[in-house]
């Protein structure tokens, strides 16, 4: 890949995009080219190889070893930054994976008062579904959803489709803010089947809750991760 010089985007960051994205492509295998071959292959200076690579030792990406060079962070295949509402298949996608589903079960559930209340309606239509990453066992994720949208979105073949995909632009329904809950717990017995991990390993857990542009709710979502194979990241500014 080449940086444009009549791009508005300034070139330390068009070049900091480059690497990343070769180091999740799997260009290499545990450290970056030096500063020096940088340089040489981007033609431009010490300073805007250096700033590009800070800016992914500020983020994690990278670690530098006095001495060594730069290294790749032992990190997470997939992570999912939490800037923007993303599907997991966009996120696997966008990490240079391939997303994998397998329904368990879908259909209406009861006895969960406190997700009426969160979504206002009468009954609650729950998906299941186990999602992979590059074959990989990597979350369980149930969405929850009133009666119409669940019935309509179980006419899909929700092995192959993107649910968000599929209440967008086939149903037709908005999704604009999320508010998201992420915590630590102990995976339960069936999971931890799924998974492949250990019975009463530590899980990331997920709970959001996504509304439209009227701030009515659509959706309750509730997942596990495996952390060795996904985690989260968000970039943050000191407010002054």
């Amino acid at each position: 890949m080449k940086i444009n010089i009549d791009n508005p985007v300034p070139l330390h960051i068009q070049i900091r995009n480059i690497i990343e994205k070769e180091i999740n492509e799997g260009h290499y295998q545990n450290k970056i080219p030096s500063e020096r071959d940088l340089m040489e292959r981007f033609s431009v200076s010490r300073t805007t190889i250096r700033e590009a690579i800070t800016a992914l030792v500020n983020e994690g990406v990278l670690k530098k070893v006095h001495g060594k060079g730069t290294f790749i962070s032992e990190q997470s295949p997939v992570q999912e930054w939490l800037s923007s509402l993303n599907s997991f298949t966009e996120t696997v996608k966008n990490m240079g994976m391939e997303p994998g589903t397998k329904l368990l079960k879908c259909g209406i559930v009861s006895n969960q008062s406190h997700i009426i209340d969160m979504l206002e309606t009468d009954e609650i239509y729950r998906i299941e579904r186990l999602r992979f990453s590059d074959s990989i066992p990597t979350a369980i994720e149930r969405h929850h959803y009133n009666k119409e949208i669940g019935l309509a979105l179980a006419k899909y073949d929700l092995n192959r489709e993107t649910i968000y995909d599929l209440i967008e632009k086939n149903l037709g329904v908005e999704l604009n803010e999320a508010e998201q809950f992420i915590s630590c717990k102990e995976v339960s017995d069936e999971d931890a089947h799924l998974l492949e991990v250990k019975t009463g390993s530590s899980i990331l857990y997920v709970e959001r809750l996504i509304t439209n542009a009227n701030g009515e709710p659509v959706e309750y979502y509730t997942s596990v991760f495996r952390p060795d194979m996904y985690a989260f990241r968000i970039k943050t500014k000191r407010k002054k």
